[in-house]
């Protein structure tokens, strides 16, 4: 394995400069042991973590300026300065400044990110309302993303231990979630998340299960009829190419834990998956991006300025993002690896079944 991917160059962007994000920044770099694994670069001004930097007194956080991307230190966080000025940061405010520099961090990490000059991208969270402007109308980072990548779609998926829940519509309101209900955008999410198991995953043969849009999947009709005019046409077209089942209703889904039967989920909106994952997924939840050429994650929550400044932040969900970006590139190389050599592939079966064949003749 090549040292870029022993060792890939993690970018991080600061999210809204008076959330929370610069704090989880601070509190997950500052454990030098991810130096071992990455070579980290925040997208931010030395100014602003300083800021931050002085009301952390516990984290030993230390870093080296940066000036050129394709010259950092690999042994130290590195500090990309996407701007010189002061910044007035006011914790806990929502205001314009925090938005205006989410999107200037945002903008320069993800260019660096299609540049090839990082190998992955964990986002700290923004606020979507006063993020907006003329270069960023997006509901979010995930449509941003796709825009930005000029990629026909892209599935939000939600990773934890024991479960992964990817989404038919994202940031839309209830109100509009029937109208986007297609069957080609869920063949479409289908077939990106079951790429996405195969090489981001490492899962052969991914099983996923497909939720009803109505209580009880719709009852044959009774409860609305998009299941039977929809979604099961789709679950039918998509079982030519891969293993999909369903549609399961929701509530008994995850209540009987039938979805650790499958290697992931398909919920056709916001709530009806993330609210599950959120009260049953084991350990730290992580947001990525499925269907991108680069790779994505974030934490599984937003800016809390409820707590913002005042040491409250739980790095968990940004640390597991961060392990998540470094396991997901390997992954992926792994997987085009293997395409590329399909011998090493046969080989690891061969050993595979040679034991399994052992095995049984010592248990005979």
């Amino acid at each position: 394995m090549s040292n870029e991917l022993q060792k890939p160059v993690i970018g991080f962007t600061c999210g809204d400069l008076n959330g929370i994000g610069i704090e989880l920044i601070i509190k997950t770099l500052s454990d030098n042991r991810l130096l071992d694994i990455c070579t980290p670069v925040v997208f931010c001004s030395n100014k602003s973590l300083n800021f931050y930097r002085k009301s952390l007194p516990d984290y030993n956080f230390n870093y080296a300026n940066s000036k050129e991307l394709n010259r950092l230190n690999p042994k130290q966080v590195n500090v990309y300065n996407c701007w010189e000025e002061e910044v007035a940061i006011t914790p806990g405010v929502l205001n314009e400044i925090g938005g205006k520099y989410a999107l200037i961090s945002l903008q320069q990490a993800t260019q660096a990110l299609k540049d090839g000059y990082i190998q992955g991208l964990v986002t700290a969270p923004i606020h979507k309302k006063n993020i907006q402007s003329p270069e960023f109308a997006y509901s979010g980072h995930t449509p941003y993303f796709k825009a930005f990548f000029g990629v026909s779609d892209v599935a939000m998926l939600m990773v934890a231990e024991n479960m992964r829940v990817g989404l038919v519509t994202e940031h839309v309101p209830v109100s509009e979630v029937s109208a986007k209900i297609t069957r080609e955008a869920i063949i479409s999410k289908l077939k990106i998340i079951h790429s996405s198991l195969q090489k981001d995953f490492g899962v052969d043969k991914p099983r996923i299960a497909v939720l009803g849009l109505n209580p009880h999947a719709g009852d044959e009709g009774l409860i609305g009829n998009e299941e039977e005019t929809i979604i099961k046409p789709a679950i039918k077209e998509a079982k030519h190419s891969m293993m999909v089942f369903g549609p399961y209703s929701a509530d008994a889904f995850f209540a009987r834990g039938q979805f650790e039967r499958f290697d992931a989920v398909l919920a056709m909106y916001h709530d009806q998956g993330l609210i599950p994952f959120k009260s049953l997924a084991l350990g730290e939840g992580t947001n990525y991006t499925a269907g991108l050429p680069a790779i994505r994650t974030s934490p599984d929550h937003g800016t809390a300025f409820d707590i913002a400044g005042k040491d409250k932040a739980d790095p968990s969900s940004f640390l597991a993002a961060t392990f998540e970006c470094i396991e997901i590139i390997r992954k992926r190389f792994g997987y085009a690896e293997m395409r590329q050599n399909p011998l090493k592939k046969m080989s690891a079966r061969m050993i595979a079944n040679s034991v399994d064949e052992r095995i049984e003749e010592s248990e005979g």
